[in-house]
């Protein structure tokens, strides 16, 4: 790895973390960057676990710092999205690195149209059967687990329509993907697709995006956290159609 490899996984990483902490995308632009330091597609995505670790934490820190706790109401959600995760990370460890690079760029469609449409807030929709809210974490869970890129959005989406407001979505989202991302990265270490130096740059510039991205979501509220989730959405579709 190059030293302008290096400094450009650490912007990378950072704007990342923002996007991340603030909406979801970001590691549709760090796994291509991981690839472009030379790392094979599975270890890219194993790799780019360090970093989504690193910036869930600093942004789960932040946003109790600022006084909103992703804590409340998480629990029952949790146990399904983590058993997914361990399904989703193993699962697509065992599949080559072409054929993951393939499916990584089909599989963000569902995504950006989730993204179109506005979540409902909790007094705009009835809430979930306990079967359905089960059934819709752990599906999240086996795509968080697989691929990460865009689990943010989904997560927003999906928790929003459960009944939180966006800034606390956010919060209980970087609490899901730490929780997650600690269950998923051992299973990319254990099948050798954690290539540690990148990984670690990367991670340097994820912390302190998931730290800034926490403090951002706060003072903005919910309008800010609308553009980024459109702003990541249409860098998600760029991405797949070859804009950029």
């Amino acid at each position: 790895m190059t030293f302008w490899e290096a400094v450009l996984l650490v912007v990378g990483g950072t704007a990342a973390g923002v996007i991340n902490t603030m909406a979801g995308g970001g590691s549709a632009l760090t796994v291509p960057l991981l690839v472009l330091a030379g790392v094979p597609g599975n270890e890219a995505n194993g790799s780019n676990r360090v970093g989504v670790l690193a910036a869930s934490g600093s942004a789960v820190a932040s946003f109790r710092q600022s006084g909103v706790d992703g804590l409340t109401g998480v629990r029952p959600i949790l146990v399904p999205t983590v058993i997914g995760s361990l399904v989703g990370s193993f699962g697509i460890s065992q599949i080559a690195d072409e054929t993951f690079e393939t499916i990584f760029g089909f599989l963000l469609i569902p995504v950006i149209i989730l993204t179109i449409f506005k979540p409902k807030p909790a007094l705009d929709a009835e809430p979930w059967p306990r079967g359905v809210t089960i059934a819709v974490f752990l599906c999240i869970g086996l795509y968080g687990g697989a691929f990460q890129a865009g689990v943010g959005l989904v997560l927003l989406a999906a928790l929003t329509r459960a009944g939180f407001d966006l800034v606390t979505a956010n919060s209980v989202k970087v609490l899901i993907n730490l929780v997650v991302t600690c269950f998923a990265l051992p299973v990319f270490i254990a099948q050798g697709n954690v290539v540690w130096l990148p990984a670690l740059v990367l991670a340097a510039g994820f912390l302190a995006g998931g730290w800034f991205g926490a403090k951002l979501a706060v003072k903005g509220g919910e309008r800010l956290v609308r553009i980024f989730m459109v702003g990541a959405a249409l860098y998600l579709a760029g991405r797949l159609i070859g804009i950029w």
